[in-house]
């Protein structure tokens, strides 16, 4: 393991979905539910189908999952597998990739820790407090929160807290293009969803490695 990032960085931000947690079998559920609710949803929605479109903005995934729709029924729609995506979190939670917590208890004495993730409001608030990680970041930012690209929200983060050298570490090529554009350097997790085509500084195959790599 290349250990030349050790002390290169002030502050780490992490994607969500695919980097800290699955959750995709519970949201499939959820929006599952959604569907049937409403007549005019065609497609069931599996838990392939989420993964494959995880990391996406919000609004861009249910244009994606049902483009034939008004954007009235859509907004209906997104609406509702909102709530129950939420609830069903709340009640259910999601997989924590291995040796989640302990390797952000460590990394939390050395970096501030934040998440940026394109998901709803209330979305990263239900992991934290659901697994009692709220006393390890420092602060959060999501698509819901002003309806602006991730990149954006990356920016803001960094500018908000004051961060001189953050690093991102995320599973897609959303995150990677991201990160890019908010000129931060991104480590690619490849135990998530996606593949990156570019030039990450690092690649982890597991969560853990961060401990050794950072």
């Amino acid at each position: 393991m290349n250990t030349e990032l050790k002390n290169n960085f002030d502050s780490i931000i992490f994607d969500l979905d695919g980097t800290l947690w699955d959750s995709t079998a519970n949201v499939a559920a959820a929006w599952q539910q959604a569907k049937e609710e409403l007549d005019f949803v065609k497609d069931d929605v599996t838990q392939d189908i989420v993964r494959s479109i995880a990391g996406m903005a919000y609004d861009a995934i249910f244009e994606k999952l049902a483009p034939y729709l008004t954007e009235e029924r859509r907004n209906e729609f997104k609406a509702l597998s909102a709530k129950y995506e939420l609830d069903t979190l709340n009640a259910k939670g999601g997989d924590l990739y291995p040796d989640l917590i302990p390797t952000l208890e460590y990394l939390h004495t050395k970096y501030q820790l934040f998440v940026v993730s394109n998901c709803q409001c209330g979305y990263i608030e239900t992991f934290l407090t659901l697994n009692n990680l709220d006393r390890l970041f420092k602060g959060h930012q999501c698509y819901g929160t002003k309806g602006q690209p991730k990149f954006q929200n990356i920016i803001d983060v960094v500018q908000d807290f004051e961060l001189k050298n953050p690093v991102y570490v995320g599973d897609t090529q959303g995150d990677y293009d991201s990160a890019v554009k908010a000129g931060v350097p991104i480590i690619f997790a490849a135990y998530g969803f996606g593949d990156v085509q570019g030039d990450p500084v690092a690649t982890v195959a597991q969560f853990s490695e961060l401990k050794e790599l950072l």
